[in-house]
């Protein structure tokens, strides 16, 4: 094993990324709605050693444009509440990190950061968070107390130029994160007491107001859930262009970014360096982790891979199109790819499985012994939180370390 082992993890998304993958043979279209489906899903990840799965969501219904609704009903539509559905799976499940997708845009941060340390409770320390600002101006109808920016056709050409028009709802974003990390921390690790025979169950000296007063909105605190195990559940986030990067750099715990080939990754971590120092990250005491993704279809027959996409794409209509590279090929050649990509300063990956769950299997079954055989991928978990997996240390609570008392 290499002194730093390969960061793999699998971005689960109704029936897979190909918007066609629910109608491919071994496909279970009519378990999409169903918990069943999401546990095979998730315990198959977990059987594959990799360091956690992520759960899409948004606010509203799919759509094959990125900035609008529309009325097909030839891909799948509908979903589960992301947060909700890594919660029933938890305890099916032991070590595999669970990183729900949760809207900041029109969701408050005290109802994100308290689904976040619950699932952190009910996992026994694997959660995360993806936070997510809603993109689409139409989501917001669903809400009724606000408008956001409603994107071109134009502007979805160039991904700096989106990041542009929906510059207000990152900062926004990183004012939520903040809050709900400050939220996270506004119960010290001991203050919990539950002593019976004096009848104090809490210290209430070590349960803080959090005081977060922003430009979006102000949170008064305490959390009403006891810290989390992992005191802080790791932030993470998905980046196109510089608003996206700087976003990262202040407020992340790993990137995810979407280069398209070596160089390309190169450039773009050239990049989230540059937001890093911009913001004034010091990332020796707060590291964040860069990983990149890529859509995969695997099969051990050289070309079946990109056959069964040829049938996919023919049954959609169309050519997949995605902001990830998308491979087509065998495991080993996959592994190749990914070890290749590494030199340019990557921690690990995101894999979209093109369709579930043959492309899920070709990871846990094929890549992941091909990795391991090459020393690159761990053969055992050795952590037992998703902070552990990554290899981020337990921050201990701001207020605890301030010396902070009273309420």
């Amino acid at each position: 094993m290499t002194a730093h082992p390969l960061h793999l993890a699998v971005a689960l998304d109704a029936a897979g990324w190909h918007p066609a993958a629910w109608r491919a043979e071994d496909a279970r279209p009519a378990e999409l709605f169903g918990a069943d489906y999401w546990a095979d899903l998730v315990t198959e990840a977990e059987r594959g050693l990799l360091d956690f799965v992520t759960f899409e969501d948004a606010l509203g219904m799919q759509s094959a444009a990125f900035h609008r609704p529309d009325d097909r009903v030839d891909q799948v539509r509908g979903s589960l509440d992301a947060v909700l559905l890594a919660a029933r799976v938890a305890p099916l499940t032991t070590r595999i990190g669970l990183v729900p997708t949760a809207n900041v845009t029109h969701t408050e941060p005290f109802h994100v950061s308290t689904g976040i340390a619950t699932l952190d409770y009910a996992s026994t320390g694997r959660a995360g968070l993806r936070p997510q600002i809603a993109s689409r101006a139409a989501d917001a109808a669903h809400f009724g107390r606000r408008t956001t920016p409603q994107l071109t056709d134009e502007d979805v050409r160039d991904p700096e130029r989106i990041g542009r028009r929906l510059s207000p709802l990152f900062d926004e974003a990183a004012d939520a994160v903040e809050a709900a990390r400050r939220l996270w921390d506004s119960w010290e690790d001991d203050a919990e007491i539950r002593d019976a025979a004096t009848g104090r169950f809490i210290d209430r000296d070590k349960v803080h107001h959090i005081d977060f007063s922003g430009e979006h909105f102000s949170v008064r605190g305490p959390a009403i859930t006891p810290r989390p195990p992992q005191g802080q559940p790791p932030v993470m986030s998905l980046a196109h262009a510089g608003v996206p990067y700087e976003f990262a750099a202040r407020a992340a715990d790993a990137v995810w970014v979407t280069p398209h080939d070596r160089a390309g990754a190169a450039a773009v971590l050239a990049q989230v360096d540059a937001a890093v120092r911009r913001t004034g990250r010091d990332t020796r005491a707060r590291p964040l982790l860069r990983f990149a993704e890529v859509l995969v279809f695997l099969d051990a027959e050289p070309g079946a891979a990109a056959r069964r996409k040829a049938r996919l794409d023919e049954l959609d209509g169309a050519e997949l199109g995605s902001d990830a590279e998308v491979f087509t090929g065998t495991p080993g050649e996959l592994a190749d790819l990914l070890l290749d990509w590494r030199e340019a300063g990557l921690d690990g990956f995101r894999l979209r499985p093109g369709a579930l769950p043959h492309d899920l299997l070709g990871i846990t079954r094929g890549l992941v012994p091909e990795l391991q055989r090459r020393g690159a991928f761990r053969t055992a978990y050795d952590a037992t939180t998703l902070r552990g997996h990554l290899r981020l240390p337990r921050p201990e609570s701001r207020y605890a370390r301030a010396g902070r008392t009273g309420r």
